[in-house]
């Protein structure tokens, strides 16, 4: 999705910053300002604002309302009753943390893709602070972790890939730490996850090579699967050559075999171009020496 443009969010900026006071009156029907009465109903009361107020500035988004709520929660003054607590939520502290999220992180917004490239580029650039800091910044402006999981995972295969496998691993992991127990608890999952990016070897050969492979499909989108490697699975389809000369490798000694498995117009195309980052050089020798038997055996 393409990011609005600088003076969209500059209105947009103004326009939350001048009217959360005026939309947390309207929802509440009440001056923001106003003092509030004391004892159980009025206290009663005061709780059901709040929840109808954090449900109209969430408009409809579940997550959006329970990230408020956490911060709500998070900052209410606690008093103590004999022995029971209870949570004081000043009409001024709601305005101010639905203030905080609209002001520092409009999730439609530009600096929403203005942060997460952020992030991605900091740890591209293996800076492990700057990503803390970037991932930090999101997060307690009310960013959903599981967008933030997501994009790491993403990081793990584009910018790291096989110079480090274990990466998908790590991002995955984190991914899942934040479904199972969400904010702010999953922070230091992210902040693992994003320290461990940054400080991996780097290689974008996966991304490379899927990209390589698509200008071929976009040229040649029909061309034949070579039939000894079709799936044979009728009389007919075996008469016409389906299947016909294919080897299994596990026959071989070797585990692989001369036989090429691109289509003719693409036989000897490679996509694949290993770096010699981190764990990728082991892969670049094996595809290599792959690469000179096959050759050898096909008697080129």
């Amino acid at each position: 999705m393409e990011s609005p443009g600088a003076a969209t969010r500059a209105d947009v900026t103004g326009a939350q910053t001048a009217s959360t006071g005026a939309e947390l009156a309207a929802s509440t029907g009440a001056n923001p300002a106003a003092s509030t009465g004391a004892g159980p109903d009025a206290e009663a009361a005061q709780e059901e604002i709040a929840l109808r107020t954090i449900a109209t500035f969430a408009n409809g988004d579940a997550r959006s309302a329970l990230t408020t709520l956490e911060m709500v929660l998070l900052n209410g003054e606690i008093r103590m009753e004999k022995t029971t607590e209870i949570l004081t939520i000043s009409r001024q502290m709601l305005e101010q943390c639905l203030g905080k999220k609209a002001l520092l992180y409009d999730k439609d917004g530009e600096e929403h893709y203005n942060l997460i490239s952020a992030l991605h580029k900091s740890m591209r650039n293996s800076d492990a602070d700057a990503a803390i800091y970037w991932l930090c910044r999101m997060l307690e402006a009310g960013e959903d972790p599981l967008y933030i999981a997501r994009r790491i995972v993403r990081f793990a295969s584009e910018d790291v890939g096989l110079a480090d496998t274990n990466a998908l691993t790590v991002a995955v992991n984190a991914y899942q730490s934040c479904h199972l127990i969400g904010m702010p608890e999953c922070c230091v999952h992210l902040t693992e996850a994003a320290v461990y990016m940054s400080l991996a070897p780097k290689s974008n050969a996966m991304e490379v090579a899927y990209n390589e492979a698509k200008e071929d499909v976009a040229r040649q989108p029909d061309a034949p699967v070579p039939l000894h490697i079709r799936n044979g699975v009728t009389s007919l389809m075996k008469e016409i050559g389906y299947g016909r000369g294919y080897q299994y490798a596990h026959d071989y000694e070797e585990k692989v075999t001369a036989m090429t498995c691109l289509p003719d117009e693409l036989v000897d195309r490679e996509y694949y171009h290993p770096t010699t980052q981190g764990m990728e050089k082991k892969w670049m020798e094996r595809k290599n020496a792959l690469d000179t038997w096959k050759r050898e055996h096909r008697g080129k």
